[in-house]
């Protein structure tokens, strides 16, 4: 089995970690102050790495699940980061949420320092990932992804290949710009109903009903019943970071994003009244507050 390493524990990373132990996979992670405990991880004889250069020199597959693009740039590209250990035909796969455009110079910086690349980003929750559920789209060579899809399958449910390098990283960013927008649509609508002294369960289930209906709702719906957070428990400053790459492709395609801006305001003026802290349903609250 191939030898894996993996850079960013986090809330969604650990849940592949585990995941990727549980079928056997030797697994080498980086040492991070923003990982998640690693304890269970160890225990399970997970080895740790202190640099990025060290995981790749120990590693024939590296999986990066990083936060955006400035992540995954410095971990491959800094001092001590992956390509200085890179061996020979080894795969990185890029599981974070990033610009197409910068992941499609970072595969061909990886293929000239002899290294094979795809984006794989995800969809779901970190419930998900501790599951080995998550969704993954994946860009690259079919022969890469077809080699790959037996570690991909350790932590994923269904698995897409969107196309060429990049599309991954494309379809991630049409995926959460609409499922980000039904969010704030729903949101505001929901607060415009507080004001208007409509009950949220008459809200929810009228709209459960039509044309309202769907994932978005069912995930705002503990929400607005007692104020739950657990069915997406996602960072308002991640919903701005993902929706400001999707106004960039947008932009760099020359494709019309009026409603994708006027989404990633609303997400940009909720972290600022919300906080670093705010989570992504809080956007009714926080809308319902604004006076206008």
């Amino acid at each position: 089995m191939k030898k894996i390493g993996m850079i960013g524990i986090g809330l969604m990373g650990h849940g592949i970690a585990s995941n990727i132990v549980k079928h056997g996979y030797p697994l080498t992670v980086l040492e991070h102050p923003g990982n998640q405990s690693l304890d269970n991880l160890k225990a399970a004889g997970v080895r740790v790495q202190a640099s990025a250069k060290d995981v790749a020199a120990n590693s024939e597959v590296i999986i990066l699940c990083v936060t955006g693009t400035p992540q995954v740039e410095a971990v491959l590209f800094g001092k001590d980061g992956v390509l200085e250990g890179l061996l020979p035909q080894a795969i990185i796969i890029d599981c974070s949420t990033a610009i197409p455009s910068s992941t499609e110079r970072i595969a061909k910086s990886v293929s000239e320092a002899g290294g094979r690349f795809l984006d794989a980003p995800m969809t779901r929750t970190p419930k998900e990932a501790a599951e080995g559920r998550l969704n993954l789209l994946v860009g690259g060579e079919l022969a890469l992804f077809e080699e790959c899809h037996p570690i991909l399958a350790c932590f994923a449910e269904n698995i897409s290949h969107a196309g060429a390098v990049g599309a991954g990283h494309r379809m991630k960013l049409l995926h959460n710009y609409v499922s980000l927008g039904f969010v704030a649509l729903l949101s505001e609508a929901a607060a415009c109903a507080q004001r208007a002294g409509i009950a949220s369960d008459v809200f929810v289930d009228v709209l459960s009903k039509g044309g309202g209906g769907g994932a978005a709702l069912e995930r705002l719906k503990p929400y607005l019943a007692n104020r739950d957070t657990s069915a997406l428990r996602f960072a308002m400053a991640n919903a701005k970071k993902d929706l400001s790459y999707y106004n960039a492709m947008a932009n760099d395609t020359r494709a019309v994003n009026v409603i994708a801006d006027a989404v990633l305001q609303t997400f940009d003026q909720g972290l600022q009244e919300g906080g670093d802290q705010s989570l992504v349903l809080e956007l009714v609250s926080l809308l319902g507050a604004r006076e206008v």
